[in-house]
């Protein structure tokens, strides 16, 4: 008669040593007693591991049905049910279990079938106890991540959502809030970022804040039309205004009546487009290009730029009263680089965005999720985007691996150069810049690896408690997000790991 395992998982779970690390449950299926025996007592010694039993397929599949098991260790020649039959058993009741198979030298063919039907991995008898570990270390950390994505698809629709944006940076979410609070009014709103940002995103999110107006969102692309269209497509013409105007035509702010008007790279906009915008900003009314009829109109203006207006100011390329009617509320947008936890959760809302519907979700594979979290992104979240459309199209099954990746993020990141010198600034200033940037990303690292701890911070830097929360504030340093960021950091869990040992 079959023996039950010794030792249920619900039961055993509780004789384990108490430890932050989450443990894990491995059954191990096989008709010799002993061997299970041998396999249970080393792999549970270094006690992250609690590992089941079981010398019958049946009463495996029980198991598995009453238990939520990480891996099963299943040996293919076996009577009743064979391991073959047990895989099969296994995709039939769709239990979510990483499957290793061990067989004899003889039995290498069944292998391989038991890899296409879903195993992971084959093992010959003997099996080597070290290469065991390092194939369920593998499984493991796979299934780490696969259960921090599964997390993240439920968090994506509940905490970390806000309109058409996912984010869990704190910095995000202080621009959420204030989304918010901009539905009950129509004030002018200037959101500043680099390229991809997402910043028509933003222009769209303040839009839908306001429930109460039931005008459209109309966009407009300052840089992409000349001068003598720019006028005629924001504020219209009349017939016979200009040579190829054959009838009336409303422009973008007639258009966008009792909604929102997005002025998209406004920096660029022309010297002489600028006055007649300010006019508009002050009055709320303009006439169509060749007409005298005075429109008044009720819109709410979102005017964004990739650069700083206030430099562009300073430069006399920009009108400072223009800068000021449009800096009513300002958003400042922090490209991607600043906020890398957020990678992996972009990561998963864009995966799913490009999964044909029907198809289960894709993945992103360890060594490929370890890419996206090293790389600068330069392009912001729009060349985040655009990789993981790439990686859903390129990959062949549910797992999105490096060579998915564009070869873009493989390359290694070019040396920093040196900075651009001119006389017009005193080297004071340069200085200063230059000591700034080092202390930032200093005290960054340094509160990475303290874990987010001031006082061990201050102490790594050599400085007191006080000038280190001073320079936090200095620099916008968030303890908290530099906390969070070094949990899902691989190379910053390593070093902690490093600094434990010694």
């Amino acid at each position: 008669m079959p023996l039950e395992s010794n030792q249920p998982a619900d039961a055993s779970a509780s004789a384990l040593p108490s430890d932050k690390a989450q443990i894990r449950h491995l059954l191990v299926v096989d008709d010799n007693e002993l061997t299970c025996k041998q396999l249970q007592q080393v792999l549970q010694a270094e006690g992250t591991l609690n590992v089941d039993y079981q010398t019958d397929g049946h009463r495996a599949v029980e198991a598995m049905e009453r238990h939520n098991y990480s891996i099963l260790l299943t040996d293919l020649q076996m009577p009743k049910m064979s391991g073959m039959d047990l895989i099969r058993e296994v995709q039939k009741r769709n239990i979510a279990v990483t499957v290793i198979v061990s067989t004899g030298h003889g039995s290498i063919g069944e292998a391989v079938q038991a890899m296409r039907l879903g195993a992971y991995d084959f093992l010959t008898k003997p099996v080597d106890v070290d290469h065991l570990r390092l194939v369920i270390d593998r499984i493991l950390r796979e299934r780490a991540l696969q259960d921090e994505l599964a997390t993240l698809r439920t968090d994506l629709n509940r905490q970390y959502s806000f309109q058409n944006m996912v984010s869990k940076n704190p910095r995000m979410h202080a621009i959420f809030e204030l989304i918010s609070n901009l539905g009950h009014t129509t004030s002018t709103v200037l959101i500043e970022g680099e390229t991809g940002t997402g910043k028509e995103g933003v222009a769209r999110a303040v839009h839908a804040s306001a429930s109460a107006r039931t005008g459209q969102f109309v966009a407009v692309n300052c840089a992409a039309l000349p001068e003598t269209l720019l006028e005629s497509e924001l504020f219209g013409h009349e017939k016979g205004a200009f040579t190829s105007a054959v009838g009336q035509r409303q422009g973008r702010f007639e258009l966008a009546e009792g909604g929102t008007i997005f002025l998209d790279e406004i920096g660029d906009m022309p010297a002489s487009m600028q006055a007649k915008l300010l006019r508009v900003l002050q009055e709320r009314s303009f006439e169509r290009v060749g007409g005298s009829k005075t429109i008044h109109v009720d819109v709410r203006v979102i005017a964004a730029s990739n650069r700083s207006l206030k430099a562009l100011v300073k430069d006399n390329k920009f009108r400072e009263d223009l800068y000021y009617r449009l800096n009513v509320v300002k958003i400042d947008l922090p490209p991607l680089r600043e906020r890398p936890g957020d990678v992996p959760l972009l990561a998963t809302h864009f995966i799913l965005k490009y999964t044909r519907p029907r198809d289960p979700a894709k993945r992103i594979d360890p060594a490929a999720m370890d890419v996206l979290l090293n790389y600068s992104w330069p392009g912001n979240i729009r060349q985040l985007e655009n990789a993981m459309e790439r990686a859903c199209v390129t990959t062949r099954d549910q797992i999105i691996r490096v060579e998915n990746l564009p070869p873009d993020l493989l390359l290694p990141r070019p040396a920093a150069s040196a900075p651009v010198i001119e006389l017009d600034k005193p080297l004071a200033e340069y200085i200063e810049t230059a000591v700034a940037q080092i202390e930032s990303e200093y005290i960054r690292k340094a509160l990475a690896k303290t874990n987010g701890h001031v006082s061990q911070c201050a102490q790594l830097c050599g400085l007191s408690r006080r000038s280190i929360s001073v320079k936090m504030a200095q620099y916008q340093i968030d303890k908290t997000t530099i906390k969070e960021e070094s949990i899902s950091h691989p190379r910053i869990e390593k070093d902690k790991e490093k600094s434990a040992d010694t």
